[in-house]
């Protein structure tokens, strides 16, 4: 693919859509745009200008300029991503939604809000709690990344099992095209089968078809009572032989189940200086329940912890308060930087498996790490099998060494994972990283499906050009 470069004509007419004080070329801004959060190998690409746009008709203006001038344009949220899905691979204009962070509208006779995609994740559930509501949305990022991302990857979270992923929330996108128009999938409605269903083909793009600039997400009634419980197992597989167990004979769904494998929470008490009871125990799960009748919601705890201990639980602790359940997750949410900081070398990866394939999954992670000599952790979202294994470099490995031994670590990991029913990404996106192994897990058919409405979308790939499937 072959694009034009920004020159001063074109930083010329950026600043005549978006303002001077929203266009920067400034090279130490520059660097801060040139990468998102994925930790190791990480890409660095350094755009040619950054443009921060306040409305909807400056995103057009924006794309009608970058098609018309064949240069590429890659939209950007916080940041967090894990993925490489915000590095600018060629250069060109980063298109920060960071200014686009307006809360437009609460309706709470549909159960709506409607939001920009810089609005951070977090505001818009304090913002339904005060009103009495939830957004179910609940990625451990919540507190730092923007809507408007956990639209692009389709975030899942903490919330999945009872809530689904971010797409179950999603109702309507207001949406410019890579030629600058502007269209709305969806809307308010709950039903609509007019057409194909746009509005779930943007969900989990990554940018890659149109730039979401309005959003309206579906809201809940908030539950009065919240209780987690903390329970460690021996084993691995006897905590996740158990989550199935709470759903088929405890007849509940719970909010979350998080599990945590000794090593990740071992590195993550050392990092918090904090500690959880029973650390020696080889994996730990999080069961979080809630409802509106306290006395309901305590039957429905007592049965589950019953149920632990007929299968293997070590104990069964209880958080019915803030302070002790804000206790627990801050050792679970902590995890990722946890590792960031003790091992600033690692590879956060995301698959994703049928939950009964988890203990054997695990199995074959340890068969990883001693085939290749490279440490693991492993953490994630039991109820709905999304396992993130995390590879450690030795400080002892050159980089040169790291890079090998992760390599086929990778590859090993994501033969496997395909064998056992999974896939190679289940929240944080295909983006740069993943895209060389996307193969491994779709049929060409697939791939030519996944090109064909990408060009259909962007004829001239101007938008986040190089993720997820190879063009060249």
């Amino acid at each position: 693919m072959k694009y034009n470069k920004v020159n001063e004509r074109i930083i010329r007419r950026l600043k005549k859509i978006v303002g001077e004080r929203n266009v920067t070329t400034d090279p130490e801004k520059l660097e801060i745009y040139s990468h998102d959060e994925e930790g190791h190998p990480r890409v660095e690409v350094m755009p040619e200008v950054v443009v921060f746009p306040e409305t909807t008709q400056q995103v057009s203006k924006i794309m009608k300029l970058a098609n018309e001038e064949l240069i590429p344009v890659t939209p950007r949220g916080a940041g967090t991503g894990l993925s490489g899905g915000a590095v600018p691979l060629y250069r060109g204009i980063v298109l920060s939604l960071e200014k686009m962070n307006r809360i437009l509208e609460l309706d709470e006779k549909n159960l709506t809000i409607t939001v920009e995609p810089g609005v951070v994740t977090g505001e818009i559930q304090k913002f339904a709690n005060r009103h009495g509501l939830l957004y179910a949305g609940d990625p451990c990022s919540g507190d730092s990344s923007f809507i408007g991302g956990n639209v692009a990857e389709n975030a899942g979270g903490n919330k999945v099992i009872k809530y689904g992923p971010t797409g179950s929330h999603v109702l309507g996108l207001e949406v410019v095209l890579p030629n600058g128009e502007v269209t709305f999938f969806g809307g308010k409605r709950v039903k609509d089968v007019t057409g194909y269903n746009f509005v779930q083909l943007m969900i989990g793009s990554e940018g890659t078809l149109g730039i979401v600039t309005k959003i309206v997400l579906r809201l809940l009634p908030l539950p009065k009572y919240v209780v987690d419980l903390l329970v460690p197992f021996k084993t691995m597989k006897e905590a996740i032989d158990f989550v199935p167990i709470i759903v088929r004979e405890g007849k509940i769904v719970p909010t979350s189940i998080e599990f945590m494998d000794r090593p990740s929470l071992l590195l993550t008490e050392q990092f918090l200086n904090a500690k959880l009871p029973y650390d020696d125990a080889e994996a730990q799960l999080i069961i979080e329940l809630e409802g509106n009748n306290k006395s309901a919601v305590e039957d429905d705890y007592e049965r589950i912890g019953n149920l632990c201990f007929e299968h293997g639980a070590l104990e069964v602790f209880v958080a019915d308060n803030r302070n002790t359940r804000e206790r627990i997750w801050r050792i679970r949410k902590s995890i990722a930087e946890a590792v960031n900081a003790l091992y600033p070398a690692n590879c956060l990866e995301d698959v994703v498996v049928p939950t009964s394939n988890i203990p054997e999954l695990m199995r074959e992670v340890d068969e990883i790490s001693r085939k290749h000599n490279v440490k693991a952790i492993s953490y994630g979202h039991a109820g709905d099998g999304n396992v993130h294994v995390t590879f450690l470099k030795d400080e002892k490995d050159s980089e040169e060494v790291w890079i090998k031994k992760l390599k086929a670590a990778l590859e090993d990991l994501y033969s496997i994972t395909k064998n056992l029913g999974g896939t190679i990404s289940g929240e944080h996106g295909i983006g740069l990283k993943r895209r060389d192994y996307v193969e491994l897990v779709l049929d060409k058919a697939q791939i030519e499906l996944i090109k064909s409405v990408k060009r259909a979308f962007d004829p001239n790939l101007i938008l986040n050009p190089g993720k997820i499937v190879r063009f060249e």
